[in-house]
């Protein structure tokens, strides 16, 4: 679904050459609100993922150093809280930088390291005493809408679909490099959570790494893999967004540097903080799911290509597919939300 909706976007810039982003395509379906709707949601996914990747670091520095904490006075920070708030201050001069291009460079090997990661962790339940005959329920009726919305992240990119249309040489090309991608994609998570359940079955936690032993080479490979991503990426993620605040300022305040800097360190402490006091790694990546990847990557793409094609005028077997992804999307999106939140609130 995710691929038809990827050929969606591509139909809408093939139809108006003028149409270089995912905005410029909300805009030319809807106007100017849907412009406004397609930033907000495509930042607020942004935001969260950055909030992922402070609690994603945190859990695994933890799981290598179980007995740290610090102590101030008379306060005790536990470990994964205070990793948390290292990582901030690790990743806050990449928040100073202006230009990111280093950064892209290492946050490009990202396939490299799911592969990196898949490979260790099998090598880990093949060699580690693990082993692949862990028992557990097989299938969780009441757990498959948190479960639909952690596959869906797995497909988030939608937002950047048009970026890398409009940058091939061979654009004749591109469906044949999309369809490699969500292939490459499916293979690769389907693999990971197969793997994981054969090996930890019921016991498998929010993140492979954290059931790894840690005595283990091949663990130790994963489990650093893993802490590269938040630093790599982090800031990556944030500037669009500090990029979309720093617009709705004034001609004077979006000049200033000093006011640029501001932002993204506010920005970085805010993040921070959540990821101190919510370290539901699992319930936040379901959100991100339910809610965004699920309007920018499944719904967002139909109508604006409904709308800008009028292929909604009359009934067709295409239409009825489009219809059928909208439908979907939609039951995902609530079933996961209201599942992801329910689940929230009794873990807290």
């Amino acid at each position: 679904m995710t691929f038809n909706t990827g050929i969606l976007l591509k139909k809408c810039m093939d139809a108006n050459p003028s149409i270089k982003s995912y905005l410029d395509i909300a805009e030319h379906a809807f106007g100017k609100k849907g412009r406004l709707l397609v930033m907000i949601i495509m930042n607020s996914e942004l935001y969260l993922v950055a909030i992922g990747l402070l609690i994603l670091e945190g859990d695994n520095l933890h799981k290598l150093f179980p007995n740290f904490m610090v102590k101030l006075g008379t306060i005790l920070v536990g470990g994964r809280q205070s990793f948390v708030v290292i990582t901030g201050l690790v990743i806050l001069p990449s928040m100073l930088l202006t230009d990111l291009s280093i950064l892209s460079y290492v946050s490009a090997t990202g396939v490299f390291s799911c592969l990196l990661i898949f490979g260790s962790t099998l090598c880990v339940g093949a060699t580690g005493g693990v082993g692949f005959n862990a028992r557990g329920k097989l299938l969780n009726m009441n757990g498959i809408p948190t479960a639909v919305s952690l596959y869906i992240v797995c497909f988030a990119g939608h937002p950047v679909i048009p970026s890398i249309y409009t940058s091939m040489t061979d654009r004749h090309q591109f469906s044949k490099v999309l369809l490699f991608s969500f292939v490459l994609t499916t293979i690769t998570y389907a693999s990971t959570a197969m793997v994981g359940y054969l090996m930890y079955g019921d016991g498998v936690k929010s993140q492979i790494t954290l059931n790894l032993p840690t005595r283990e080479v091949a663990a130790k490979v994963a489990i650093y893999t893993t802490l590269l991503i938040p630093v790599t990426r982090y800031a990556l993620m944030v500037t669009p967004v500090a990029t979309a605040i720093e617009g709705g300022l004034s001609e004077n305040l979006k000049n200033w540097r000093a006011v640029k800097l501001f932002i993204r360190i506010a920005l970085l402490v805010s993040t921070t903080i959540v990821a101190f006091v919510f370290p539901y790694f699992e319930n936040l990546m379901a959100i991100v799911g339910s809610i965004f990847v699920v309007l920018a990557s499944f719904v967002l793409p139909c109508l604006c290509y409904l709308k800008a094609s009028g292929s909604y005028q009359s009934w067709s077997c295409k239409l009825i597919g489009i219809v059928g992804i909208i439908v979907f999307g939609t039951i995902a999106g609530v079933l996961g939300t209201y599942s992801s939140i329910s689940e929230l609130v009794h873990d807290m």
